[in-house]
């Protein structure tokens, strides 16, 4: 059989928040725990009743600065280690159950490392109990009196509450317990004796009680429990069939969203209580199924986040104020969430395996995904956004989610353990707490008042007191006694009978006067019941008169004291709005002070600011200044520069005519000399030929036709001057001669001589620029560097060095010689010209051989830098 196709639901419109809904921070407490030993370091400094400083203990990274630094955290208000258990539960709890008594919604949880207290902080001890057992008490003590009969209020399966009739909750109390005699032992109730494990928890002296009830309503009490286990939901409070042979693990429970869009666990058991001793009966029995574990750092530690649920339920009496009004829009549900969260934990500490280690995976995971909520809604209520908060990540957050959307108050409690060990763990938390205070949930409303007049329960009390007192005063005779009393006074009024005897039924004297006489006695008779019947009914017009004018002076009195008690809720209302305002107000005027001192810390920084300003501006204005006096004095250098420039050049130009000069006049010299020569070559020919000698121009022209093939071989045949001892230079091997690798540096500012010896390197890495790329190839490095020589011809310098490597993993060289590589142009004195136009023909073709400057082989000269091999270096990194 096909199912047929289920609809889907339709998307609900988003809930429209006014803008003028008002709202308070998250109330974040911080309980301190004790050391376990006295000799243990502790990290937790208590400044005052609202902060704490942390010291990083020894062992602890220091910041860049090499300084631990010391950081403070506030919170609403700190519990130092010598704080109990009633004082935290007068601060923290109480204000949350007088609200879910004022039909307002609340959650408390517990938040902290694993070790910190936690547990004990919402369970206790016996003799020590907790913020539950506490919240429990308080709410039994409050509505004690005014509870309804069990089953009177009853759970739907969609998280709404029904109400039965007086007849139908008797039957269903009569097959509950006729149920549970046959299968179960019946839950014990407040009369029975409590259990030791828990009787103990709250002293009658410490006991307390909620103001301002209202009287005019019955309540009823639901206790359900839940863990939250590797994200699934179970039911603590579960009857299961125990099967020793198959046994079956729990079902876990799914969430669901009722018609108000409030989150609730689906199929959970809801347990009516009606007594401080059962409520938490139910709790141990749950307690007993919760999931602990034994860990490096704690003995019984909690694998999962339990959630303990209180759902009050109440609704207004009728007009009479004796039974309960049976309308459903009446009723109003209200709950308090008790969480202990499971602790944030560290596999490496506490060397957790297998399951455990799954545990404290999804434990850690769970509460970073409630971080991330609460750092989601901090930035959309701080910066205005519109973030999806990740509610659906984990199963704690989803089942609060309407908490942080604004369904009652949120109060967290921060559990820390001042031992060293936990200083980076507990960093985090108040991380954590701090990020959380600045979290702001709307003010939950209060609820309508109901439109019957106030009081009813207790007029209906004191007529049934009333009533039952003038019925214990009355004597049980006194009716007859009135009744006879009335009867003699009537048959004294009336006429009384003749005195006679009747023997004869015919007797005509003595029936006529007891006829007539009977007559008159009728007669009276009639007349006095008429007179009755009018009297009765004149009392019965004033008495409805005056019950008409009761029931108007009781409606009046009626209106008076709602319009009264609508006044003291005005009242009320407008004292606890001048109470914000005025808390507004200090808060406001501490802001102001703090903008004040802000102000006035910035302004001192604006002063500051100005100063060096104006001091930037003065010491910009000087080297404005001074620029441009520097720039007057570049200026007049570079005038000066250019100067010198150009009396150089003038100089170097007149010099290089002269030079040009002088190589001319030597040439004209050579000629006249060749002239002679052939001059007198052609005398002695003609002298033996007897010719005439030949023009005297043509022997200039054949002179220099012929010289210049022979210029050659005079220049190859001519011997060596003979002005001195021939020079033998020093030939040694040169260092770039080897089989190592050199790096050729030649910068592309050298000018190419065109010179016969030119520096030619084999196996050589020619660059125009030295880089690391290529010394870290070779050994050696040579440097080509051309300089202008005194003479004013250009020298060659040949700097070598060796290459070597550096710490750092860079290059370097070290100058061990310098080679020189020079062109000389030496010109003959005037003295030597002249002696040599007068000397013989191949002593002065020799001269003229050796002071040929264009045909002059250029001079290597070589020296030894040896001052540089432990000074300078040229580095390349």
């Amino acid at each position: 059989m096909q199912r047929p196709a289920k609809g889907k639901t339709p998307r609900r419109p988003p809930l429209k928040k006014t803008s003028h809904t008002q709202k308070d921070p998250v109330g974040v407490y911080c309980r301190i725990r004790p050391l376990g030993a006295t000799d243990e370091e502790c990290c937790i400094e208590m400044i005052s009743s609202t902060t704490i400083q942390l010291h990083a203990p020894d062992g602890i990274k220091a910041n860049r600065n090499g300084e631990y630094k010391e950081t403070q955290y506030s919170f609403k208000k700190v519990f130092g280690i010598q704080t109990s258990q009633i004082e935290l539960f007068e601060d923290v709890a109480k204000p949350l159950v007088d609200d879910l008594i004022h039909c307002k919604n609340g959650l408390l949880f517990t938040y902290g490392v694993t070790g910190s207290g936690k547990t004990f902080t919402m369970t206790g001890s016996p003799g020590e109990g907790g913020l539950l057992p506490r919240s429990l008490d308080m709410l039994f003590n409050s509505i004690g009196p005014l509870q309804a009969k069990r089953f009177v209020f009853r759970t739907d399966d969609k998280n709404g509450m029904e109400i039965q009739g007086q007849v139908d909750a008797l039957l269903e109390r009569q097959k509950r317990e006729s149920n549970q005699q046959s299968t179960v032992p019946k839950t014990p109730s407040s009369k029975q004796k409590p259990d030791p494990e828990f009787a103990d928890m709250i002293s009658p002296e410490e006991a307390c009680k909620c103001e301002g009830v209202d009287e005019d309503s019955c309540y009823s009490v639901f206790v359900s429990y839940i863990e939250i286990y590797n994200n699934y939901i179970y039911d603590l409070l579960e009857d299961t069939p125990i099967d020793p042979i198959r046994p079956k693990p729990p079902q876990s429970k799914i969430l669901r969203e009722d018609q108000n869009h409030n989150m609730y666990v689906s199929g959970c058991t809801e347990v009516e209580v009606k007594s401080t001793e059962e409520a938490f009966e139910v709790f141990w029995r749950g307690q007993k199924k919760r999931r602990i574990a034994d860990t490096q750092l704690n003995r019984e530690s909690s694998r999962s986040h339990s959630v303990f649920i209180v759902k009050l339920a109440q609704a207004p009496l009728d007009a009479d104020g004796d039974h309960i009004l049976q309308d459903k829009n009446q009723v109003t549900v209200s709950q308090l969430c008790l969480v202990d969260l499971a602790g944030s934990e560290r596999t490496s500490r506490t060397k957790a395996e297998g399951s455990r280690l799954r545990e404290a995976g999804n434990i850690n995971q769970s509460l970073m995904t409630l971080r991330t909520c609460i750092e989601v809604l901090r930035e959309n209520q701080m910066c205005g956004t519109n973030r999806m908060v990740p509610y659906r990540d984990s199963k704690v957050t989803h089942l609060f989610k309407n908490y942080f959307d604004g369904e009652g108050k949120v109060r967290m409690v921060v559990c820390v353990n001042p031992k060293a060990d936990d200083y980076e763990e507990t960093m985090l938390v108040m991380r954590f707490a701090e990020l959380t205070q600045e979290v702001e949930v709307a003010r939950p409303v209060d609820r309508p008042i109901c439109s019957l007049a106030a009081g009813r329960r207790h007029r209906n009390q004191a007529f049934r007191d009333e009533l039952s007192r003038r019925q214990e005063e009355r004597p049980g005779g006194s009716n007859n006694t009135e009744d006879g009393s009335v009867l003699n006074q009537l048959l004294d009024s009336l006429p009384a009978l003749p005195a006679c005897e009747l023997v004869d039924p015919t007797d005509e004297q003595i029936l006529p006067r007891l006829i007539e006489v009977l007559e008159r006695r009728h007669r009276i008779r009639q007349m006095i019941t008429e007179q009755y019947t009018r009297t009765a009914n004149t009392l019965k017009s004033m008495l409805q008169e005056f019950d008409g004018h009761l029931m108007a002076k009781e409606n009046f009195i009626h209106e008076q004291r709602g319009k009264l008690g609508e006044k003291d809720k005005i009242m009320f209302n407008q004292k606890n709005e001048m109470d914000r305002l005025e808390k507004k107000s200090k808060m406001l005027e501490y802001k102001i002070d703090i903008l004040q001192k802000t102000t006035n810390i910035y302004e001192g920084d604006k002063r500051s600011l100005q100063q060096e300003l104006e001091s930037r501006e003065q010491r910009l204005q000087r080297e404005l200044s001074e620029r441009k006096r520097m720039e007057a004095r570049m200026q007049g250098m570079v005038s000066d520069t250019k100067h010198q420039w150009e009396k150089e050049c003038e100089r170097r130009v007149n010099a290089k005519q002269l030079e040009m000069q002088n190589k001319l006049w030597v040439k004209d010299e050579k000629l006249k000399q060749l002239k002679a020569i052939v001059s007198e070559s052609n005398n002695s020919a003609t002298s033996e030929q007897q010719r005439p000698p030949p023009p005297p121009d043509k022997p200039q022209r054949n002179s220099r036709e012929k010289d210049q093939p022979r210029a050659p071989e005079k220049r190859s045949r001519s011997p060596l001057p003979t002005t001195g001892t021939p020079i033998r230079p020093h030939h040694r091997r040169s260092h770039s001669a080897g089989g190592q690798r050199w790096v050729d540096h030649k910068p592309l500012s050298n000018l190419d001589l065109d010179t016969v010896m030119q520096p030619i390197i084999p196996n050589a890495i020619k660059v125009s620029a030295a880089s690391e790329k290529a010394l870290s190839k070779c050994h050696k490095y040579v440097l080509t560097h051309q300089e202008l020589a005194s003479d004013g011809e250009i020298q060659t310098k040949l700097i070598k060095g060796d290459v070597f490597r550096t710490r750092g993993g860079g290059q370097a060289v070290q100058f061990t010689d310098i080679e020189t590589l020079r062109q000389e142009c030496p010109t003959v004195s005037s003295r030597k010209r002249r002696s040599s136009g007068d000397g013989s023909g191949q002593h002065n073709g020799n001269k003229m051989d050796w002071n040929d400057r264009e045909n002059r082989a250029p001079v290597a000269s070589t020296s030894s830098a040896l001052g540089l091999q432990n000074g300078y270096q040229k580095r390349r990194k």
